[in-house]
């Protein structure tokens, strides 16, 4: 795993192999977390893995429990995913059956529609029963997780892609990559192209690349206007930044980053203002309210932007508290579509 240098699919980016080789290294009895609340806005591979090979994530995750000596292994699925806790209900059991997952008993958890519990600690506390609530750090969930144990927790796509790393060596990983980057990529392709959908493709490809090759181009009668690289957390960048492998690393010096690469692709009709808005609506209706920046910074957020003229000051001063104050990456990363607009798109505040 280390060699093949893969890095968690579910946002946060963290060396797979590292995490998995400091979780081993904590006391027994250990435990395994899988998230599947999937709950960025414009991502979907975690449920198209789910729906069309769920062997291959199953097979990953007994490979990751069998590795930590976990005799517990919680599966937390989006509640708004029926049709995949039904097939895992079912998959698990023939698992059992079959007497393949005797070193761990797999637990199927079902999400109640939080997106705060896509957050690995908010999500440990919705498992334990409580309410989903970020967690203060350190520790850290390898040292003090689920039920207060070392837990280790993995993404879905990123368990998807154990089986074949372990089958075929790190170098299959590798192999494939453009830009200087290497690995493979899931992309949720959303928005104004003809192809939307789940794109296999190489790591750092850039945005340019995926419209033209893997999504037939931009819709009939769109021009290319900008794109969210990591869903609605992760930023927006304009099309002249078309050409910038996506990756981990790679987008963090323009302000945005990758996260779990949900691509929404923008054209010359649509309004960046009112795009920014939508998702600071979105932030504000999901913030689990526990800590005041993003509990009144996003509701602050709205109002500011409904207006027709936007307080530039005034956004400037929320947008440094909830950065600097938040609890969680929701605070902190929730003003990023904003900044981008004023960096980015200033013709359509006019």
């Amino acid at each position: 795993m280390e060699g093949s240098g893969i890095r968690g699919m579910g946002g946060a980016g963290f060396p797979t192999g590292r995490k998995w080789r400091l979780v081993r290294a904590e006391p027994a009895p250990r435990l395994f977390a899988v998230n599947g609340d999937e709950g960025e806005p414009g991502t979907f591979k975690d449920r198209y893995f789910l729906e069309t090979d769920p062997h291959r994530f199953l097979e990953g995750a007994l490979i990751a429990a069998w590795a930590m000596d976990a005799a517990d292994s919680y599966v937390y699925i989006r509640d708004e995913y029926p049709q995949c806790l039904t097939i895992l209900e079912t998959e698990i059991a023939a698992l059992e059956a079959a007497g393949l997952s005797a070193h761990t008993k797999l637990h199927l958890r079902r999400g109640a529609g939080a997106y705060i519990c896509g957050e690995e600690s908010a999500m440990l506390e919705s498992i334990e029963g409580k309410r989903g609530l970020p967690r203060h750090k350190p520790p850290f969930p390898a040292q003090v997780g689920l039920f207060g144990r070392p837990t280790l927790i993995n993404n879905v796509e990123t368990l998807y892609w154990v089986r074949d790393i372990v089958e075929q060596g790190p170098e299959w990983f590798t192999g494939e990559g453009r830009n200087g980057r290497n690995g493979r990529r899931t992309f949720s392709v959303s928005g104004r192209v003809k192809n939307p959908g789940v794109k296999l493709a190489p790591a750092g490809i850039t945005v340019r690349q995926l419209i033209e090759e893997y999504c037939g181009g931009m819709a009939d009668g769109h021009l290319l206007k900008g794109y969210l690289p990591g869903g609605a957390s992760g930023g927006i960048l304009p099309a002249s930044k078309a050409d910038l492998p996506l990756d981990f690393g790679t987008l963090e010096g323009e302000g945005c980053f990758i996260g779990s690469a949900a691509v929404v692709v923008l054209s010359d009709q649509d309004d960046m203002k009112a795009v920014a808005l939508n998702l600071l609506k979105f932030f504000e209706d999901e913030s689990c309210g526990q800590c005041t920046p993003c509990r009144v910074g996003t509701e602050k957020a709205v109002a500011l932007m409904t207006e027709p003229h936007w307080n530039e000051e005034l956004i400037g001063d929320l947008m440094r508290v909830m950065g600097d104050a938040s609890i969680c990456g929701l605070g902190q990363a929730a003003m990023n579509p904003v900044r981008m607009v004023l960096k980015h798109f200033r013709e359509d505040l006019a």
